[in-house]
């Protein structure tokens, strides 16, 4: 039996710890953390701010480091992992940061423990809180509203993707393995007129450029041109980076260029996937007396993502780290959002998990590889039969899961194919899913006052609100089996199919399809993210990229669906918001960009907020088929009634708690709307 050691400062006792999870040391930082429970003299975290009856937290931000058996079973999924440099005892080791938010009296707390799955680094708390987006959490500000403390949760974190970066971020350092060259591909748009040079992912294995292949265009359905070896270089002996020649040439806002070449020193990614295993199985199980900071005060584990690690859960999922070392489920329960039925290329060699596919961008790379749902099934394409699900069924860890995505992510994404087959047949829902769209919005919460590279304002809706209640409804399915709130998704007649065009990227949703009404000055393309078969090699399934494709030629394609659109081009399905129930504008979940930005090619992330004309004579001199805001409500006390409605609704279905009914509805009345 081998032993593992707290260290905290020099000045501290180290004590024989139990390695079952393979985390060999913990060392928290005093000048990271706020716990004076552990470092006498600090103040509490958040200010020395209260919580209710749980009262104050502590917060620790520290270094771990693990080990991994090479041999052990659960460990071979890790791609690559049988190269990797060993130490003395044979193990593979890493070291990650770490963090824990916690009551300090343990005892007030709700036995719950959160793990925040940080997007590139950053953890996503504050979502939940109405708070600071941050991964060291300070202020009382930081807090925001409490929620999650109030509620007496603690929260964790660890760093797992080897590309994230900054100072305060979450951070891991994973096995680089010295040559091994191999295929990559760089995918580069630069949104400004100042980029003279770009960072590749992995460096280039020979800076013979007759090698590599860089080309451009402007347009996504553009013909590329490949540029000679005399029009750009590497930027060094390191091969690490590349620019335009002659030397100060910019690269051009918005243009596509592309770069195949051969890489090498890639990393063992997929070590991130078993570290976050092993730290929440740590903390879950492990005793005070083996340094665990929440020994004795975890019941249930929920995690909480949004976006990257969300597609990332999917493979955490997928290739079997939610059963532990011993066999134990590791995530009791996931809130989701917007991952739809995506990877994240973590357990590739030379796979690229700071990528994501949209509307423009990164189709060529292994994101969307079946299989998409949680259900084996077989795919028509290709013959294969698999299913997200298949090793946490096996083993009994499956946990339960509450998905949520925006219509940005079946716009972008193909997220239909999460809960549909191959053929856009609706799939028979597992007892421990539920599905949510919602409805409306897009990937992240955008600024009704701002453009960015759009035609259009961006999408202000906000799914936060919603996430609020759809965790504590989750502990609950857990702890109590106490039935989450029913899957909202587009079904039957609400849904609206894409149109593959053979040779492009993105396909088309036609506008007598999707039910779009003609908006004056508002262009409609009905672009979408059409999701293919793409031939990466003979080894993609052991984890080995074999080929990077340069286009999309010949190859078949999944049928994929949307919702369709009420008369003001509101989509239909999925759980409407009250800014999408009551709405003040036309919002999507898919927008356009700006000429000078690559337009009218796909906005990736962002959605529109179209504004309603105020009166039915404004709507009619501009030819507007949208019903005014004057027509819908007549005055303001009609809009905030309207808002209120909305809002109670969504509480009774379940998607809002008692103090954000509230909050709509005081925002409702402190806003412009027809006063």
């Amino acid at each position: 039996m081998r032993t593992i050691a707290l260290a905290i400062t020099a000045a501290f006792a180290v004590a024989p710890l139990i390695a079952d999870a393979r985390i060999t040391s913990v060392t928290w930082d005093p000048a990271r953390s706020q716990a004076p429970s552990m470092f006498p003299g600090q103040s509490a975290a958040f200010g020395g701010l209260s919580f209710g009856s749980v009262g104050q937290y502590e917060k620790l931000r520290g270094t771990a480091t693990g080990e991994l058996d090479p041999n052990d079973p659960r460990n071979k999924q890790v791609t690559d992992i049988e190269l990797a440099t060993r130490n003395a005892a044979g193990m593979v080791t890493y070291s990650m940061d770490v963090f824990v938010l916690r009551p300090l009296n343990q005892a007030n707390g709700n036995q719950r423990m959160l793990f925040d799955f940080n997007n590139r680094g950053q953890m996503r708390l504050g979502r939940l809180t109405n708070g600071t987006v941050t991964s060291d959490p300070v202020t009382a500000a930081d807090a925001g509203d409490g929620y999650v403390m109030r509620h007496g949760f603690s929260v964790v974190g660890n760093g797992w993707d080897f590309g994230a970066t900054g100072t305060a971020n979450m951070k891991i350092s994973v096995p680089r393995l010295t040559g091994l060259p191999g295929p990559s591909y760089e995918y580069i748009v630069n949104d400004n007129a100042t980029t003279m040079s770009v960072n590749l992912t992995f460096p280039a294995n020979s800076l013979v450029k007759s090698l590599a292949k860089l080309t451009v265009r402007g347009h996504l359905d553009d013909p590329s041109v490949t540029l000679s070896d005399s029009q750009w270089e590497y930027t060094s002996a390191a091969g690490s980076a590349i620019r335009l020649l002659p030397a100060g040439t910019l690269f051009q806002q918005g243009a596509i260029y592309e770069f195949w070449y051969t890489a090498k020193d890639p990393v063992v990614s997929g070590v991130g996937l078993a570290a976050s295993r092993d730290w929440v199985s740590f903390l879950r199980h492990a005793s005070a007396a083996e340094g665990n900071p929440l020994a004795g005060h975890v019941q249930h584990t929920y995690s909480y993502s949004i976006s990257q690690p969300s597609r990332t859960l999917n493979d955490f999922v997928l290739f079997g780290f939610n059963e532990d070392l011993g066999g134990r489920r590791v995530i009791d329960g996931i809130l989701s959002h917007t991952g739809g039925g995506s990877g994240d290329q973590i357990n590739y060699r030379y796979g690229q998990t700071g990528r994501t596919e949209r509307n423009r961008q990164n189709h060529l790379y292994p994101e969307g590889v079946f299989p998409f749902a949680h259900q084996t099934l077989t795919d028509p394409l290709t013959g294969k039969t698999a299913g997200r699900d298949e090793r946490c069924r096996a083993s009994n860890t499956c946990a339960k899961r509450v998905e949520v995505n925006t219509s940005n992510e079946y716009w972008v994404k193909a997220g239909a194919l999460l809960h549909s087959d191959m053929q856009g047949k609706d799939l028979k829902e597992p007892d421990d899913v539920r599905y949510y769209l919602m409805s409306g919005q897009s990937h992240g919460v955008g600024d009704v006052t701002d453009r960015g590279n759009c035609r259009e304002f961006t999408n202000g809706v906000s799914p936060y609100p919603a996430h609020r209640s759809l965790l504590l409804a989750l502990d609950r399915w857990v702890s109590d089996g106490v039935e989450p709130p029913k899957s909202a998704i587009p079904h039957g007649g609400h849904r609206a199919w894409a149109v593959t065009r053979p040779g492009s990227q993105v396909g088309v949703v036609p506008q007598s399809e999707l039910g779009w009404p003609s908006i004056p000055g508002v262009l409609y393309t009905g672009v979408i993210t059409t999701r293919y078969v793409l031939d990466f090699g003979g080894r993609l399934d052991d984890g080995i990229i074999d080929n990077y494709p340069q286009s999309v030629v010949g190859r078949p394609s999944y049928k994929i669906f949307v919702s369709k659109v009420d008369e003001d081009g509101n989509e239909i399905a999925g759980v409407r918001m009250p800014g999408v129930e009551a709405p003040t504008a036309t919002t999507t979940g898919w927008a356009l960009r700006r000429a000078e930005f690559g337009g009218p090619d796909g906005c990736e992330s962002d959605g529109q907020n179209i504004p309603f004309a105020r009166t039915k004579a404004e709507r009619k001199a501009s030819g507007d088929p949208r019903k005014s805001l004057e027509e819908r409500y007549k005055d303001h006390d009609g809009y905030v009634k309207a808002v209120a409605k909305a809002a109670r609704k969504l509480q009774k279905d379940g998607f809002l708690v008692e103090e954000d009914v509230q909050r709509f509805v005081d925002e409702a009345e402190a806003s412009s709307v027809l006063r």
